[in-house]
């Protein structure tokens, strides 16, 4: 069976409303329910209104009984590794069990210029990245109390060099994008990396966003084929769940 999740984007919506579009979501049996990790619109009016995503995560984990739930992914450069992961055991626990905790390098410049990180480049934020995972695990195997469930490390990118070989050095799950000939080619690269690394590639859960258009749906049938395991529809206000409800009863 393939999982289905949704993300909800915090942005151009109130919070009543995103509140809603979570508990609906969770009511509704979807397998997961995802927010992301920034401070401003990624598209429409960048002036628009944007809610932060790990206060949004905490209030999800409260709101919600059955679903997993998780960013899509955090920045690693927000926050100090160890901080991140404390914050991430709390929600785990707030949930009772059902957080992922979803890393990334980071991307969005404006995040890092308003807010007065240094942007770095591709390869230093990389960099940043792999120092932090053996800070994350190391801190997670420190907190009294641990976490309730397995809280899954997810690794979210594409780079075939670096990022893939971290989610085959450290990361229970792995999110990336389509389209299906590009997932599939993706997923062979982390499979060459398990297999250098001698790391069972079964181990890690493969998870796909795609969006809501009618092209994206269609890739579904090919992403499972090409090895997701795990798809999530990326959902904008006012939070139409329908096409990921459809696609899990399609898909289940």
């Amino acid at each position: 069976m393939t999982l289905v999740g949704v993300q909800l984007q915090p942005q151009h919506c109130a919070l009543p409303d995103l509140r809603a579009a979570w508990k609906a979501a969770d009511d509704a049996g979807l397998d997961s329910i995802w927010t992301w990790d920034h401070f401003f619109p990624l598209f429409g009016d960048p002036e628009g209104d944007h809610f932060e995503g790990w206060s949004l995560l905490a209030a999800m984990a409260a709101d919600t009984t059955k679903a997993k739930l998780g960013l899509l992914v955090s920045c690693n450069s927000y926050r100090n590794p160890e901080m991140a992961t404390d914050m991430m055991r709390t929600i785990d626990h707030i949930s009772n069990g059902r957080a992922y905790f979803g890393i990334g390098a980071g991307w969005f410049e404006r995040d890092y210029d308003e807010y007065g990180w240094d942007f770095g480049t591709v390869g230093s934020r990389l960099t940043d990245l792999r120092e932090a995972l053996p800070r994350i695990t190391s801190r997670l195997a420190a907190l009294k109390p641990g976490p309730i469930g397995d809280l899954p490390l997810m690794i979210g990118g594409a780079g075939e060099k670096r990022t893939l070989k971290y989610t085959a050095q450290y990361a229970d799950a792995h999110n990336t994008f389509g389209p299906p000939d590009v997932y599939a080619h993706k997923m062979k690269v982390l499979d060459k990396w398990c297999e250098k690394l001698d790391r069972n590639p079964t181990e890690i859960e493969r998870t796909v966003a795609i969006d809501t258009s009618p092209t994206q749906l269609a890739w579904a049938d090919d992403l499972v084929a090409a090895g997701a395991t795990h798809i999530i529809v990326m959902t904008p206000a006012p939070f139409d769940l329908a096409p990921a409800l459809e696609l899990q009863a399609r898909l289940g």
